[in-house]
């Protein structure tokens, strides 16, 4: 069984360089998209929450995985359709640029997810 990370910095540095780059990106853009998360390490991976879990990613040998994909709309749908492998997962290959722009969308979905979710349990 691998380290069990205390933080999202340890998380990140093991990783060389390039990959640590990317996740640094990632972790930038999701904290622009939802500045109130909570950053965190959950199953061992980096994940924020917001009124509940909001996502989690984790780097691989070939690739950054996302969780989970949110439905979106339409145009989100068709913009991750070539990313998305598994029910509520996104792969993002490590050897094409990340796409942020969509991922920022995609945290913005799943904080309106939550939100809505939210806002429906406290009415009843």
């Amino acid at each position: 069984m691998g380290a069990k990370f205390k933080s999202v910095d340890e998380y990140i540095g093991t990783f060389p360089e390039e990959v640590q780059s990317i996740l640094t990106a990632l972790r930038q853009t999701i904290k622009q998209a939802a500045p109130q998360a909570e950053e965190l390490i959950s199953y061992n991976m980096p994940a924020f929450k917001q009124n509940g879990f909001l996502v989690s990613y984790a780097a691989w040998k070939k690739h950054i995985g996302m969780y989970p994909v949110p439905a979106g709309d339409q145009a989100f749908q068709k913009a991750i359709a070539p990313f998305t492998t598994e029910k509520s997962t996104a792969q993002f290959p490590l050897n094409q640029p990340m796409p942020l722009k969509l991922i920022a969308q995609l945290v913005a979905f799943r904080l309106k997810e939550n939100n809505q979710r939210v806002q429906s349990t406290s009415k009843k």
